[in-house]
């Protein structure tokens, strides 16, 4: 569980300088760069921390369309939102509108985020200029960490354009007139990057930080770059970035998958990466939420009357539900997937299905009902929050829950694929990596992995998250997994159009 004595000031202060930092943004913008003196006073050491606050706030914040356009396009979810967002389900079967508003918005959505981000690295260079002793190296730290968050934005948009402006610097004119990176060196930049901040950061894990809670570490970027690397296919690079990881013994993964995507699992020991939101445990007043009701079903009968229901835009796909009954799978399931009634009548129709574990149906673990829907059969369950763990008073769907980006199965499945495409690692093999992932959910372990157990055991691991099981599958050539429920996916729709947008404003190439 959080501790909401820690949490709530640093929280309340992301908050605030989610305004604040845009309005040192413009004022810089009016002043050709520089702050006014009533503005700021860079001399005042105690302050320093506040722009960082400003950078955190802006990647917490993410728009809900930035995971659904991430992951929609694998073969572990659906479009769902059936009549409501017709382009939304086109790109699911990888017809792409360069007019779709939701394209447009992801992109805004980075790029305003990079700009308070590289705005705030500036604004403390500034209280740099000024620091002696302890508090140059806090300043240090603190530019360290808009390193991080930026490599982390580059390395999304990336992933989904390809292509895109490296911004390094406030001057965005100067950056975009410098045309846009290959993927290549878009990833090349962000582990680039990742080396630089690493020796300023601290060595620990997310939660065991008191000035930020969950902020980033060493770890985290070690992790930013190993994906990074993964995406050059720079194997030896993402064991070395990985193995650092496992070899600092600072994490482990949380005892019980269900509740780890729920209030009981927040800022555990498994996290590398996790966005903070907090409705401060108090029934009314602020609250710093993220939009989950995308994910949600968009009829249930709740345990607890009056918890609001979603939108249904996030569906896993019945592939991922067989191929996880094909194996085995139970905890993994059933808290990767909300069932409804014709969903699972679906499953049964299938002859190979007709009878299915007692533990698949439409009544959560915590006592939630998922009603039949117009718009999809399944919904996401890592993205739900029972009911019962919702603060009271409070009613949205999701309500106070974080968000999870990076995990450490996430670190061990890397240092696993990358030993077996021929990477030389230190120390654990990659048969000790898979089967600590497996040891959790109660899986026999495996001896002599190959790269195919890897990636099936990444699947059903990581399924809704983040786009990971698209990204691998493009990595790899593996056209045949993504064509699937009649789609036919080919080598020209690994990445998306540029925005119509943006190609009226931005020498896009």
């Amino acid at each position: 569980m959080k501790n909401l004595k820690q949490l709530s000031k640093p929280l309340m202060l992301l908050l605030a300088f989610s305004v604040f930092i845009f309005s040192c943004s413009e004022k810089l913008e009016e002043n050709d760069g520089q702050l006014a003196a009533d503005d700021l006073d860079f001399t005042n050491m105690n302050d320093m921390i506040l722009p960082l606050y400003g950078a955190y706030s802006a990647t917490y914040s993410r728009g809900w369309e930035d995971p659904l356009l991430l992951g929609v396009r694998g073969d572990d979810v659906n479009s769902g939102g059936i009549g409501d967002q017709p382009l939304f389900e086109q790109t699911d079967l990888f017809n792409y509108d360069n007019g779709f508003w939701m394209f447009n918005q992801v992109w805004n959505n980075f790029y305003s985020d990079l700009a308070v981000i590289i705005n705030t690295s500036e604004t403390i260079e500034r209280y740099k200029q000024f620091a002696t002793g302890a508090d140059i190296a806090r300043a240090d730290q603190y530019i360290a960490e808009t390193k991080v968050l930026s490599g982390y934005q580059h390395l999304n948009m990336s992933r989904l354009w390809g292509n895109i402006f490296i911004i390094e610097t406030t001057l965005f004119q100067a950056e975009v007139d410098n045309g846009v990176d290959t993927k290549q060196e878009v990833m090349q930049y962000v582990s680039d990057l990742m080396d630089e901040a690493i020796p300023y950061l601290p060595d620990a894990r997310p939660n065991e930080r008191t000035d930020i809670p969950g902020g980033v570490t060493k770890y985290t970027a070690l992790a930013i770059k190993a994906l990074a690397n993964l995406e050059m296919e720079n194997y030896q690079g993402v064991a070395d970035a990985t193995g650092q990881i496992i070899n600092s013994n600072k994490f482990e993964l949380f005892s019980d998958f269900y509740e780890l995507f729920k209030k009981p699992g927040e800022l555990s020991n498994e996290t590398l990466f996790e966005l903070q939101f907090s409705d401060y445990n108090s029934a009314s007043g602020p609250v710093n939420n993220h939009l989950y009701a995308p994910f949600g079903p968009t009829s249930w009968t709740p345990a607890v009357t009056g918890a609001s229901s979603g939108w249904g835009f996030y569906e896993p796909s019945v592939k991922y539900i067989k191929f996880m009954l094909d194996r085995g799978e139970s905890k993994r399931l059933y808290t990767s997937v909300l069932f409804t009634p014709d969903g699972i009548s679906q499953i049964m129709s299938d002859p190979n299905y007709a009878t299915l574990p007692a533990f698949v149906s439409n009544t959560t673990p915590d006592g939630d009902v998922i009603n039949n829907s117009p718009r999809a059969k399944f919904f996401s369950g890592k993205h739900y929050l029972p009911s019962n763990q919702l603060t009271a008073g409070r009613t949205s769907y999701g309500s106070g829950k974080n968000f999870i980006v990076i995990r450490y199965p996430e670190i061990l499945l890397m240092y696993a694929e990358a030993l077996t495409r021929g990477a030389s690692g230190s120390g654990m093999t990659a048969d000790q990596a898979v089967n600590i992932v497996r040891t959790r959910v109660g899986l026999p372990s495996l001896s002599g992995v190959t790269s195919q157990q890897v990636m099936d055991e990444k699947f059903a691991e990581f399924a809704m998250e983040w786009g990971i099981r698209y990204f691998d599958m493009i990595r790899l050539n593996s056209y045949s997994e993504l064509s699937y429920d009649g789609r036919t996916f080919t080598a020209d729709k690994e990445l998306l159009p540029y925005p119509q947008a943006q190609l009226d404003l931005l020498p896009l190439q």
